[in-house]
């Protein structure tokens, strides 16, 4: 099946060759989301709780650009630089997810720049 790649022009260049996201049928793949700014730069150094926000917003637009909701997530990827900031990144995210929550993995692991605190990729199934 082909798949179509989603990259909303409201972001800043991709750190590296990959698409935000992905549609193939009725579902959305969200590539890793970083909390990061035009030409890479780190946002919210040190603050678990504002990267987790800026993570799910950049997950959300990229979902509905590709005709998807946070409503539609079925599957989150959660990659944490430090279980200390576990506790701050569950208040942040059950605000995304309310409802019936999706589900979930959560590693510990470095990512990809030093002052990242928290990565999620996303897989959504729409209707």
């Amino acid at each position: 099946m082909p798949f179509e790649p989603i990259n909303p022009p409201q972001f800043p260049t991709p750190i590296a060759p990959y698409s935000a996201g992905s549609k193939a049928g009725n579902t959305v793949y969200v590539s890793g989301v970083l909390a990061l700014g035009e030409g890479g730069v780190v946002l919210h150094v040190g603050d678990a709780a504002a990267q987790t926000r800026h993570v799910l917003e950049v997950i959300k637009t990229t979902l509905e650009a590709g005709g998807a909701t946070l409503e539609d997530v079925a599957m989150n990827h959660i990659f944490l630089k430090d279980y200390a900031d576990y506790a701050a990144f569950n208040i942040v995210y059950a605000e995304y997810f309310p409802g019936a929550k999706p589900a979930r993995f959560c590693i510990k692991t470095d990512l990809v720049k030093a002052d990242c605190l928290i990565e999620i990729a996303s897989i959504a199934h729409i209707g």
